[in-house]
Parts: C-alpha cells; structure tokens; sequence
C-alpha cells in the first residue's frame, strides 16, 4: 500500500531540486545537467502515478513496477539528502569554524573533492536506475495527470464535548442508560458492583453514548468520582490499575504514570485500593476486548472495594464479553434509522440550510446513506467528504463506486472510510498513514505530530511566511474536516485530539509495508519497513535485522523507559544511517556515545524525561540537519552541550538544567528557531536581558522556581506570537518595566497563558503593547490575582478568554461587551465571578450574553498537563 505515496514523493523530490539553494549548490560542484536530468526523468514519471495509483488494485505487474520506483526514489531521497547535509556543513565550518575546523574537514571524508566524485557517481547511478524503471512505464497505457485536483474543504474546528445537538437519534438510548446507573444495585446491601455493557459493532457510536451519559449533569450529582479508563487490545491488569488511578487523580501525565509503572503489582494494588476504598464511583471501561474470564475477575476483585452504588459501564463490540463481565442485561445499541442517517449525513455535508438549494444532492445522499447500514461514523465521513461539493457527478461517483460491492465481512474496514481515504489529496496520505505509529486511543498533540510530519520533509515547504507548524495545522485541519480526527480539546494556537479505533484500522491497512508498530504479536519486521515503533523498548534489539538500512524513523510511543543502556542508540548508528526520527523520551540511558554526529541525517531527537543522564555530548552539535532536539523535564542534566549555535536547521528547542546561567547568545544565533521552551530550570534567576531572537515565534517559560525576572519587548522579540509562563513561584512579571521613555516596537502577541504564577496580582502593564494582535488569552491556577485591568477592552481582535481556578478573582472589566471580537468564554473555579455571571442569572450576565461560546461553572477544573 507504500505505493500510494509516490506521487507525494515525487513532488517533494521536484520542489527540492528546483529550489534556488539546490541549484546554486550542485551548480558550484559541477553536477548541474545530471540533477536537471533527474528532474525531467522524475517529472515524467510523476505525471503517470496518479493514475498508476488508481489501477494498481487490479494489475499485479504495475504494482511491481511502482514497487521498484519506491525503491529507486528512496535512494533518489538519500542521495539528495546527503547532499543538502553537506552543504550545511559547509556553511557551519564556513561561519563557526576555526583553521584546525578547516584543515580537518579539508581531509575529511567530506572533502570537497572526494565528495564532489561520490556525488556524481550516486546521481549518475540513481540517473541510471530511474531511467531504466521510467523506460517501463508505457507498457500499461498510463494516462498523464500531472495535478492532484482533490482537496479538501474545511469546516469549523469541533469541540470535544459531547452536545445534545451533536448526538443524532441517541436520545433514548441515553436515558435508559442513566436510568440503569441512577438506580439502585437489587442486592439489599448495595455494595455489590453493578457492571452495564454497551455492545454494537464498530463505529455504531459506543463510546459516544457513553460520554454522553458520562457528562450528563444527574450523573455529575450522582457520582462524586468519575474515572474514563480506554481498555482497547491490551488487557493488561497493571497497566489498567495505573490508568485508574490517574484517571481517578484527573491526571493524564507522562512522568506520573512512568513512576507508577516503577512500581510492582503489590504496591499498585494498595495504591488503588486507597484511592477507590469507600468511594461511590463510575467507571468507564471503553473499547473492551479481552475474553479472558480470569483477568476481569482479577480486575473486578481490585475494584469492588467502592462505596454503595457504584456502576461500571463496558462498551464492546462482543457481545460474549458482555455476557461475561455484566450483572445487568447488556444495552444493544442499534443503528440509526433512515431518516436519522440522512440527518446526520446533511449536517455534516451542508452548511446549515444549504440542503434546502439543493434538493436533487440530498436524494443522491439518501442513496449513500442506504449504504452505511446506519453506522452514524460511515455516515459522518462521507457527508464530510461531500461538504462544499455541488457537482452531481461527484455525489453520484461516491454512490455508484465499486467499493460498495467488494464482499464485506463484520470485521472488514468500513468502505465508506477507504473511499474517504482514496479522495485524500496525495500530501495528505502518507501523513495519515504515520498515525499507524501509534497504540489505540493515543492522545496526540498537534504540536508533536507537526515536528514529526516536518523533520521527515512531509510538509510542503511554506512559500509565505507560514511556518512549517502552520502547514502541518491546515492538514490537521482538512483532515478533521473529513472526520478522520476526533475529541478535539484547544489550547490557542495548539491543540490534542484522537483517531476513531476504525480510522486507527484503516491507518494500519494504507501504511502496510511502511509503518509497523511493533507489540509482543509482531514476530518479525518486514525488510522495506521505513517507520516503525515500539510498544516496549524490550522488543527493538530481537526484531531488528541487518536489513535495516532503509529504517527513516524509531519511536517508542510509550516511552523507553526499559532502554538503560547504550545498546539501542548503537544499533541505530550501526544500522540506520538514513535515520531521520529518533524518539527516546523516557529512556534511562546514562549517556549518548559522541558517535552519535554520524547520525548526519537526524533531523528529530527527543531524550527528554530522562532522570539519568548528567551530560550530553558537544559532538551531537555537529548534527546540522536537526531540527528538533527535546531535552526537557532531565533533572540531572548539568549543563547544555557547547556549540549549540552550530545546529543551524534547528527550528525546535525546548531543554531543562541545572546551570544558573543559559548560554542564550548560543541560542539566540539560531536563525530557523521558532519553538523555544525552558523548562525546570531552578537554578536561573533572570533570562534573555537584551538577547535577540530574529525568528522565535513561540516561547514557553514553565518551571523555574527561582526565576524573579523575564525581560520581553518587541525589539528583541519581534516575531513573538505566543507566549506561556507557568509554574514559576518567584517571578514578578512587571519586574522588568522597560523603557517606556523610548519608541520601540511592540510586542506582536497573539497568544498568552499565565499558569501557576503565585506573584501575579494583575496582569503586567506591557500586555498594553499586544492590544491590536493579542488574539487569545487565558490565565489560570493564579489564587493571588484580584482584578482584570480596565484596558482589557482595548483588545480589540481578542477572541478567547479564559479564567480558571483563581479564586480571588473579584472582578472583570466592567465594559467586558466592548470585547466585540469575542467568541469563546470560559470561566471555572472562581467563585466571585460565577455569581456575578451566573448564566440568566448574574447580574452582569447581559453583558456577555452575546458570546457564541460560553462555559460558565464554579466548580474548580482539574490541573492537567501543560499541552507544551
């Protein structure tokens, strides 16, 4: 299925050779007609792989032959990136080096010279095997499609919330589930656990129904601890006692859960124990599979030491699991209706009324719906697929395809899904497909998968003055705008959101060949594998073989916490010399061997969260291509390599040391950064002070508990669009006043958080200089601030405000509907407010009325993990 992606890859490999720094590069080393060659030959075949792409399901030659262009254009992708790894060399010795730096590279093996000769015998060689596969194509009659017409309309961003009005035809069902939880358990003493299955197959909306319930307010009253626990493949019983637990402390952090996981079972038993005993709770076990009676009972026995009253919800697709594990007859949730499918198609193809100006579309609709079974995720994909579309013939090739008549059996990937994905624009496809990485039910943040989209080039390259990150949210975007991504949460300018269990299905059908997540299940991994990741670091040495060279990127998506030794990183030199993504968060390693700079391809490294290591190597400075290096949350990291100013691709940093001191001229020669994130670094007192940064577009200060000033104005930060400061006990952030005497320009802000911030009374003065750009701003956790300055009003463009958790909080501005640009609004846990805004109620509540969305509750939120 790899095959799908060349018509991506080729393009990427075009735009690269055509761009102005490639050609006067291989211009200066003589190599000018053999890469225009290579152009013009992967131009040709280009124009032929869309097509090639269709009729592949049904020609078993054309597969082999688009079998060995992937093998020839990711050798064409090595070549080309050896050589821009090259070229940044040379700029680094060219701008940083010394004469023993010049002299050395001179008779290195990067010489120019030599590389010069290499260069030209690997371009004449891939030369030669692109023309030779490229001769081929004619044999299948190929129509020529230079240009992917599909794309995608987007809709608005949807909240994770459930609504009523998002809930279609499951009125019912959620009343008959509530009145099985309200009522008491039959057993006199009612301390028995009562457990409620919902069963229904895949994508019927279980787990809908169950959030559904979960957040209805009887059962908020009812239940003073709600825990939501995804069970998924695995049922593993300590794994599912430590996600209790944290779902019970409203926690969801990675550090937290890996100092349960250090825990034996003995010790996680008292621990659960001490957290259920007494307590009436309701406990969402979400996606079940396991039909092992012995561990459910072993789990049951954990658990039934609760309170009076308490339920279990199951939802499962087995209705033998049902049987098992339930005390109540199970609910069968049934499909939706005819008329309820159309309903819900029509909200999710039309704009709303728009249906009424196109009546002859709603009865094809009507049509596709039959189709769907009333299977509510079938329905809402392709009503998304079909949104902003007016054309009948495009309505009628979805009604009419032949993947309607392919023989279905109960567990096959919804059609409606696969044809979704096959009317996916190229670029989106292989960015899809690496959501396969991932384990079920992962919470992804927008920003993580951005880094990994860009380091491994799947990002069209910005040609305004977006950032790549910017890219990578329009995908995200186009993609929710299909229905693909679900459970958005938003946190301004970043956001965390999850796949479907059926959408992780079909990301594991389109990325076979290319991305393997690796479990206890895998015996062996396929040789053209280029991602792979790893359930338990335990599995990497057993499973890689010698043929690994085509290995891209290696992620342990759970965290390395197993790796505590020097092993894994040797086996990635020795084998993975095109490595682009290593990710070794978690890991226990002590230290990372100084080899690590013949990684010359590694544009992503993560070792943060290591509670080992004290020093990082100077020579992994030598990495010119990275672009993302994560050495946050390394308690024992003493201090930051040197030479740091020589990462020059570097767009990503965010690190954590005990200097008291930052090297922040180092950083701030970085001309690609944009991300900077200092994280626990206790021992400094002050940062930046005049230190420049020309392209830093988001900075996050979080954790430094002795830091009392951040010195911020727009002259040395001009680019600055969001800023987070949390956690930070000591700071004054109107320490720093600047010089307000002179005219210097303004900070351009769009996003702010202040988090934890126990000095803070007010908010700082020089917010005054983002009146016209600051776009969102939220403050939370601060008990110590009072008011919100009167002008606050003069944010004209601010369109979310939140206030959460600051208990002290008397007051907004009294003129709050001059705010004329505000949308969202949400205030939690401060109590003098929600009485003067009470919805209907408050005295001022007029004045906010008019915002489209309001969440207006005393009740404090729970802390979460920053989304950093």
């Amino acid at each position: 299925m790899a095959e799908l992606f060349l018509f991506s890859i080729a393009e990427s490999l075009i735009a690269k050779l055509a761009s102005h720094a490639f050609q006067e590069a291989y211009r200066v080393v003589g190599l000018y007609h053999d890469l225009r060659n290579l152009r013009k030959t992967l131009s040709l075949v280009k124009a032929v792989l869309l097509d090639a792409q269709q009729k592949q399901d049904h020609n078993h030659q054309l597969r082999e032959w688009l079998t060995h262009l992937k093998t020839v254009f990711s050798e064409a992708e090595d070549v080309l990136d050896e050589f821009e790894c090259q070229t940044l060399q040379n700029k680094v010795v060219k701008a940083h080096g010394n004469t023993k730096d010049k002299v050395s590279h001179f008779f290195s093996t990067s010489n120019p010279l030599l590389f010069r000769y290499k260069m030209t015998q690997q371009i004449k060689y891939i030369n030669k095997r692109l023309d030779k596969v490229a001769a081929h194509r004619h044999k299948f009659s190929l129509q020529i499609i230079d240009v992917d017409t599909r794309v995608v309309y987007r809709r608005d961003m949807t909240h994770s919330r459930v609504s009523d009005s998002d809930v279609i035809g499951r009125k019912n069902d959620k009343e008959k589930m509530i009145e099985l939880l309200m009522q008491q358990n039959p057993n006199d003493d009612d301390t028995s656990l009562s457990v409620i299955p919902i069963v229904g197959i895949g994508g019927l909306g279980k787990t809908t129904l169950a959030k559904f319930v979960f957040n209805d307010n009887r059962i908020q009253e009812c239940f003073p601890l709600k825990m939501w626990v995804c069970v998924s493949d695995d049922f593993d019983i300590k794994q599912l006692i430590i996600k209790i637990i944290n779902s019970a402390n409203d926690e969801d952090v990675p550090p937290h859960q890996q100092n349960l996981n250090m825990l034996d079972l003995e010790q996680l038993q008292k621990q659960l124990k001490r957290t259920l005993s007494g307590q009436k709770f309701l406990l969402v076990l979400d996606d079940v599979w396991n039909e092992d009676r012995v561990k459910w009972v072993e789990l049951r026995n954990l658990i039934q030491v609760s309170g009076a009253g308490s339920k279990v919800v199951v939802t499962t697709r087995s209705h033998s699991i049902a049987s098992m594990m339930g005390t109540v007859p199970s609910h069968i949730l049934e499909g939706l209706s005819e008329q309820e499918s159309l309903s819900v198609f029509v909200k999710w193809a039309f704009k709303e009324g728009e249906e009424e100006k196109h009546p002859h579309l709603v009865n094809i609709g009507r049509e596709i719906v039959k189709k769907c079974r009333g299977v509510p995720l079938a329905v809402r994909t392709l009503g998304s697929l079909l949104f902003s579309k007016f054309e009948d013939n495009e309505w009628e090739y979805v009604s009419k395809n032949e993947i309607w008549n392919l023989p279905q059996k109960k567990d096959d990937i919804l059609p409606a899904l696969k044809l979704s994905y096959d009317l996916l624009p190229s670029y989106l496809r292989q960015c899809f497909a690496l959501f396969s990485l991932y384990p079920k039910d992962y919470s992804f943040t927008s920003y993580e998968i951005a880094a990994i989209w860009g380091s491994l080039g799947l990002i069209a390259l910005p040609k305004t003055s977006r950032t790549i990150e910017d890219v990578a949210n329009q995908y995200l975007h186009e993609l929710m705008s299909r229905s693909f991504l679900q459970d958005f949460e938003t946190f301004g300018t970043k956001f965390r959101f999850r796949i479907h269990d059926l959408v992780h299905d079909l990301a594991l059908f389109v990325a076979t060949d290319e991305c393997l997540h690796v479990n206890f299940k895998i015996q062996n991994i396929p040789d053209n594998v280029r991602h792979l990741s790893f359930a338990e670091s335990s599995l990497f040495g057993n499973l890689v073989t010698k043929k690994s060279a085509v290995v891209r990127s290696v992620l342990f998506s759970n965290g390395a916490a197993a790796a505590k030794d020097e092993a894994l990183l040797n086996t990635c030199l020795s084998k993975f010399k095109c490595l682009r993504v290593l990710d070794l968060h978690g890991s226990t390693c002590k230290t990372l061997p100084r080899a690590i700079a013949k990684m010359k391809h590694l544009r992503y490294l993560d070792i943060s969260e290591n509670l080992n290591i004290k020093r990082l190597p100077d020579s992994i400075c030598k990495l010119q291509s990275l672009q993302v290096l994560s050495i946050k949350r390394c308690k024992k990291l003493e201090i930051l390599p040197k030479g740091l100013r020589k990462l020059i691709s570097l767009r990503s940093l965010d690190f954590s040391t005990k200097q008291t001191i930052l090297p922040l001229n180092e950083i701030a020669q970085l001309g690609s950064l944009e991300y900077l994130v200092i994280d626990s670094c206790h021992n400094v007192e002050s940062v930046f002070g005049g230190v420049k940064f020309h392209a830093l577009k988001t900075l996050v200060v979080r954790n430094c508990q002795s830091l009392k000033s951040l010195w911020l104005d727009g002259q040395n930060f001009p680019e600055l669009e969001t800023l987070i400061v949390a956690d930070c006990g000591d700071l004054d952030l109107d320490l720093w006043k600047g010089d307000h005497e002179k005219e210097r320009p303004k900070l351009k802000l769009k996003f702010i958080g202040f988090n934890s911030l126990s000095q803070l009374v007010a908010l700082p003065k020089w917010l005054q200089e983002a009146a016209k750009s600051l776009q969102c701003l939220f403050v939370s956790n601060c008990h110590n601030i009072e008011t919100l300055p009167d002008w606050l009003t003069t944010m004209t463009d601010l369109k979310a405000l939140g206030l959460i958790n600051c208990p002290n909080l008397v007051s907004m501005s009294d003129n709050i509907h001059y705010l004329t640009a505000l949308e969202s609004l949400k205030i939690r846990g401060c109590a003098n407010l929600y009485k003067k805004y009470e919805p209907n109620v408050g005295e001022f509540w007029p004045k906010i009325s008019h915002i489209k969305n309001i969440v207006i509750d005393e009740k404090e939120e729970p802390m979460k993990k920053s989304q950093t």
